[in-house]
């Protein structure tokens, strides 16, 4: 038997080696191997014990605590699949300032109202300045009760004395365990308390919501087990300069991981947003060049987006600018080069903008062929005809190639009332009141519409 070697830890994101080393290979800090003990000097052999339930027949297993219960704010439930599970353990997370405690203030009111008590437990900012947001947003109830702490001790001291049905905690990154070595907010610390209170969530069927940052990038700020621990992740994001507010839910248990709720934030919180499409999409009373209405997915939810194109000449010459707002570069870049190569459309000594309009950003390449009709209506100075829409991705050759969910986008433009859509071949059948003008490529688009 060989005799048993200390093992040497990082503090900061749990990497184990036989040795100690400066750096850790996992996360590159500096200095944060530190030696924790010795393994076991050999395995162990493993018996049968006690179980916490018998096994049953899968048919035989009970749904009533899986079944989700809506918290009253549609948009929020639509993200999460329905409504809150019992016992689920959400990670939500977006930039300083976007509305994250004030839409979850919301929830923690709704769900006090509806199904007993909820307890918010805030460790960035005082029970004071909470009760004036709660005061502004008309969140005071009885059954919401809330509480300033940074202790993960003390967090779960009030879970047993309130025993709540939602337990909000914000943030994960400012409550810390003393029985975990590293600094405050570290990937130790925020994998110990988060375990921490997922086991409590599960054992006392107590759905909790667990707020967490984000890193320069927009990613979750933390170590990645995090996200693998919890059952629903959202992001709740939105530009500073627009009251547009966009949560998505990237990992669901429970439902579609790709759905979309739409908010707008203002004096009296966060308010739900049913039908987005209007933010989305420019009124004029006459249609003007450089513009040109598509259809976005974003999850099961099809929604009206505007592209925008401005071709201006580069005056003192030199090289021609691109600037892209709302789209991908790579993306724009490639359609402006298709559309100068298989359209015919000078562009080589020109500047170019494109934009999308409202602040939503479009990366999926059923926008291609509008944002190909709108910089070729730019350069040519020519409005594209009222009342239409246009879906279809954009080949390297020229050719438009069918999308995905064609039926529910031109339905849902149908109802905002347009009358027309430029699509690609065989998309399927036009519904009640509206035109298709199929097109196989690129070439023969402009000669329909130019």
């Amino acid at each position: 038997m060989k005799s048993a070697r200390p093992v040497h830890r990082c503090t900061e994101c749990g990497y184990a080696s036989a040795k100690w080393v400066g750096r850790c290979p996992e996360c590159q800090a500096w200095g944060s191997i530190q030696e924790v003990g010795a393994p076991a000097a050999a395995l162990r052999a493993v018996s049968a014990g006690p179980v916490t339930a018998p096994a049953r027949p899968i048919a035989q297993v009970e749904l009533a605590g899986a079944r989700a219960i809506p918290t009253g704010i549609a948009e929020f439930d639509r993200v999460l699949g329905g409504g809150l599970v019992p016992g689920a353990v959400l990670l939500v997370a977006g930039e300083p300032g976007v509305g994250k405690s004030t839409l979850l203030l919301e929830v923690a009111h709704r769900v006090a109202e509806r199904n007993g008590p909820a307890l918010v437990v805030s460790g960035e900012e005082s029970a004071g300045q909470v009760r004036l947001r709660a005061e502004r947003i008309g969140a005071l109830h009885e059954q919401l009760y809330l509480a300033a702490e940074t202790e993960l001790s003390a967090v779960l001291a009030h879970v047993e004395q309130v025993n709540p049905s939602l337990l909000i905690l914000d943030s994960v990154q400012t409550v810390r365990s003393p029985a975990v070595d590293g600094t405050d907010g570290g990937a130790s610390q925020v994998r110990a308390v988060a375990g921490a209170l997922t086991a409590v969530a599960k054992s006392r069927g107590m759905t909790t919501i667990l707020v967490g940052h984000v890193t320069k990038d927009g990613a979750i700020a933390g170590p990645r087990t995090l996200e693998h621990l919890v059952d629903v992740v959202v992001s709740f994001d939105g530009e500073r300069h627009s009251t547009l507010r966009l949560v998505r839910a990237t990992k669901n248990r429970f439902g579609p991981a790709d759905e979309i709720g739409c908010f707008e934030i203002g004096d009296a919180g966060v308010v739900g947003v049913p039908d987005p499409s209007a933010l989305f999409v420019s009124r004029r009373t006459a249609p003007v060049p450089g513009s040109c209405v598509t259809v976005t997915m974003e999850g099961s939810r099809p929604l009206l987006a505007e592209v925008q194109a401005l071709v201006a000449g580069t005056g003192g010459g030199g090289s021609p600018r691109r600037a892209v707002s709302g789209l991908d570069a790579q993306r724009v870049a490639m359609v402006n080069a298709v559309v100068e190569r298989r359209g015919g459309v000078k562009l080589a000594e020109a500047d170019v903008f494109a934009a999308s309009v409202g602040g939503v950003r479009i990366a999926e390449p059923a926008a291609d062929l509008a944002l190909a009709l709108a910089i070729a209506s730019a350069a040519r100075d020519r409005a594209l005809p009222e009342g239409m829409v246009a879906l279809g991705e954009v080949g390297l050759s020229g050719e438009i190639r069918r999308v995905g969910g064609a039926g529910r986008r031109l339905a849902e433009a149908a109802r905002q009332g347009y009358t027309a859509a430029l699509v690609p071949v065989d998309a399927g059948a036009a519904p009640p009141g509206m035109r298709l003008i199929e097109v196989p490529d690129l070439g023969a688009a402009f000669h329909r519409l130019f």
